[in-house]
């Protein structure tokens, strides 16, 4: 295959694409390549509904396999489009419990030229435990992936995962069902949910939310609550605060609320059936937190593909470096920056957890990226690019704080209106952390021409005075003293209260 002359992709890996066969939506993702921190290059989907009357019919649809047909045999010829070199394809609980389903599988595998693997509850509850692991440093929760036929729970702690389980009670399954009643549908859900003992080892932990139907939940109460981050991927809701939410959706109380809009018209029928299962589920497990993924069993499909070396790797930080590849002037001198900054903190008296170091890294590699932008528009660039990116492994406040930092490298200081809706989601101590790395990439840019090997060679010491830092620069060195640098450094003395000083060695 031939290398595109785009340099906005990253060298090395080739296209690879993921079908999706559900009991309500049928998706294609053709994904950038197999890598730790996988990147969209395109996305579509088709609501089939195949699970729809599956309940009480035993069988598929006709029209909605015929749907289904018609989109795999343009999902086929999109991926070749893309230059997928390899497809994936997986069918859940629709197709492995209809009576149909393997009619519908042949069918299926002719129009796509490839075989389709059908995966049992255990496999999905498996890979969207590794759609959590991927996606989230450190996970520590239950995973929970409501699809249209099913629900699978699967206990996670790090990179462990405990036997997991399928109940049925996905979407348009709980629909059928309870004939459309949702008090009979509410019923339906807590006995099912009796049956889930392992939830109650959840309490005070989090609960991972999985699938389409609850991130349209997020979704919507992002939109209610007027939240200024539209970022799926780990945003999070406290446990009262979500029952309370949860019934107002189950209640109607939103159905004409204008935050609603946010939620197709396809979706909405659906959606008090998925608040429903929730609500149950999180009052038998009663976690600290509902948090929302963006990632499900297609990515988790693919974590399993890789090697341990390369699951083992940190997904921000990984995202990250790839992003400085892409589009810094130096990656070397983004990872100059990481290393430096990381010794300079304590001396400044920040002892990092080994959370914010994450972000801190995160910030210095993706320090420069937005420097073909014009000079008066690259903090906002940086601001949005990175507040919007598809990273993973990062909260909301984390992100706030690796945006905030290199808005700050570029307008200076002080906040204003580009910064305040982030820094609202920012912790103090993170807006402090951002502040502080900020005024120094500003310093450290303009001393090393934004190119590598200056950094390195300059040292912090203790100056004369209780709050004195000088900044030490060797005598082959001496001629980038200047006056806008000084400038640089006194904007952070302010900043720190500290008295800050050059000695450059003669």
């Amino acid at each position: 295959m031939v290398e595109s002359e785009a340099r906005g992709r990253l060298p090395g890996i080739h296209p690879i694409s993921v079908i999706d066969i559900g009991s309500n939506s049928v998706r294609l993702v053709v994904y950038e390549g197999l890598s730790r921190s996988p990147t969209v290059l395109f996305n579509e989907k088709v609501l089939c509904g195949l699970g729809r009357g599956l309940a009480e019919t035993g069988r598929m649809e006709e029209t909605g396999v015929e749907r289904a047909i018609l989109a795999l045999r343009r999902f086929r010829a999109l991926s070749d489009q893309a230059r997928a070199t390899r497809m994936h394809v997986l069918a859940t609980a629709a197709a492995r419990e209809a009576e149909n389903g393997p009619e519908f599988v042949k069918r299926a595998e002719a129009t796509l030229g490839t075989s389709i693997r059908i995966l049992t509850g255990e496999e999905e509850a498996l890979f969207s435990a590794y759609g959590i692991i991927s996606g989230f440093h450190a996970p520590d929760g239950i995973a929970g992936d409501l699809g249209g036929g099913s629900l699978e729970l699967v206990d996670i702690v790090g990179n462990e995962i405990s036997r997991g389980m399928t109940l049925p009670l996905g979407g348009l399954r709980l629909a059928d069902t309870a004939h459309s009643n949702l008090d009979e549908a509410a019923t339906i859900a807590k006995q099912q949910i009796a049956r889930a003992d392992m939830l109650t080892a959840g309490r005070d932990r989090t609960f991972y939310c999985v699938g389409g139907t609850w991130r349209n939940i997020a979704r919507l109460h992002m939109e209610a609550t007027g939240y200024p981050l539209h970022m799926m991927q780990n945003y999070e809701i406290p446990y009262d605060t979500a029952m309370a939410f949860l019934d107002a959706i189950v209640s109607g109380k939103l159905a004409k609320d204008d935050a609603m809009r946010v939620v197709s018209k396809s979706r909405r029928a659906l959606l008090p059936y998925g608040a429903v299962t929730l609500k149950e589920t999180i009052e038998r497990m009663k976690p600290k937190t509902v948090c929302f993924s963006a990632l499900g069993v297609r990515e988790g499909y693919l974590f399993s593909l890789l090697s341990e070396e390369e699951r083992a790797r940190d997904p921000l930080l990984t995202a990250a470096h790839e992003l400085a590849v892409l589009r810094a002037r130096s990656p070397e001198h983004a990872r100059e920056l990481a290393d430096w900054t990381g010794e300079i903190f304590s001396v400044f008296g920040v002892e990092e957890t080994p959370e914010e170091s994450r972000y801190r890294q995160a910030a210095c590699l993706m320090a420069d990226i937005s420097w073909r932008a014009h000079p008066d528009y690259r903090g906002l660039q940086a601001l949005n690019i990175i507040a919007h990116g598809s990273f993973t492994g990062i909260t909301h406040a984390g992100r706030a704080y690796i945006a905030l930092a290199n808005y700050y490298r570029f307008e200076g200081l002080n906040d204003d209106g580009a910064t305040s809706p982030l820094a609202a989601i920012a912790t103090p101590r993170l807006l402090e952390c951002a502040k502080l790395l900020g005024g120094l990439l500003r310093v450290l840019y303009l001393f090393s021409a934004s190119m590598p090997g200056a950094v390195r060679r300059l040292s912090v010491e203790k100056g004369e005075g209780e709050n004195a830092l000088v900044f030490v620069v060797p005598a082959d060195m001496a001629h980038f003293e200047g006056e806008r640098l000084e400038g640089r450094l006194q904007q952070l003395a302010k900043l720190t209260g500290r008295d800050l000083s050059f000695r450059f060695c003669h």
